[in-house]
């Protein structure tokens, strides 16, 4: 046997999670929760290309819905490419504080969903809301801003119409230019593949380096965002920031 014969082991890649965190509240249900679905549906195979063509890391999805209670998908993260989105349902209260106290739970290497993150890549979060929480949701965000994943990932909210709250939205992602509001199901569709693609891509990738590289990848992914929603003739609909103008929403029923 030749030196070259004997067997190599292959390391394996890192994992890097998004999670998707969806209000499916009554004022969801209709249009919103419907065009929700079929957006993330027919973004997920654009995540699974940028999963299957990176050597670093392999993306797993996960999944939270919040209203009167909170319910994950499925049981663990999966990974992209067997990955099924179940079409979500809304009704209930706006319980906005319970999800970010499962999302605290589920962020923990001890018991949680990243058991198995030494090494990963820190995790890309998207939160979709339409309005005002129901609960104490303070309590929940100030466990989430003590852990350590979270502190580390990308944060993105997506306020779904004007009537959402943008600034308890820029609490959660530390940044106002993080948050992004739509108006219909169009802007909704095109934001939701924009966001997830781009924030996959930073997430699941080294740091940039450089004198003028960003400081961290959330700073990175807003550098992305503001350049696309200026150039993106797509985008440019969608506002950027908690500064948003009433009542100019063209959604149809449940609003």
């Amino acid at each position: 046997m030749g030196v070259f014969d004997e067997k190599v082991d292959v390391v394996p890649r890192r994992t890097m999670v998004l999670f998707f965190i969806v209000d499916t509240s009554g004022s969801m249900e209709g249009e919103k929760i419907s065009s929700l679905n079929v957006a993330i549906q027919e973004t997920l195979p654009y995540v699974n290309d940028i999963s299957a063509s990176n050597a670093d890391a392999q993306i797993k999805i996960s999944a939270l819905e919040f209203s009167s209670g909170t319910e994950w998908m499925y049981p663990q993260p999966m990974d992209v490419e067997g990955f099924v989105w179940r079409d979500l349902e809304a009704g209930g209260l706006t319980c906005l504080g319970e999800a970010f106290t499962e999302l605290n739970d589920k962020l923990s290497v001890s018991h949680g969903f990243m058991q198995e993150a030494a090494g990963s890549f820190a995790p890309a979060i998207i939160l979709f809301s339409d309005g005002e929480p129901t609960d104490d949701y303070k309590r929940g965000l100030e466990k989430l801003k003590n852990n350590q994943w979270f502190k580390s990932a990308i944060k993105v909210a997506i306020a779904i119409g004007d009537d959402a709250n943008q600034n308890i939205l820029a609490e959660f992602t530390n940044s106002k230019e993080a948050v992004l509001t739509v108006r219909n199901k169009e802007q909704l569709k095109k934001i939701i593949k924009f966001v997830s693609v781009t924030a996959s891509q930073v997430a699941s990738s080294h740091s940039s380096v450089g004198k003028d590289a960003p400081e961290t990848k959330q700073e990175e992914n807003i550098e992305k965002i503001k350049e696309a929603l200026k150039n993106d003739k797509e985008l440019q609909d969608v506002e950027s920031g908690t500064d948003v103008a009433k009542g100019t929403n063209a959604w149809g029923d449940g609003w």
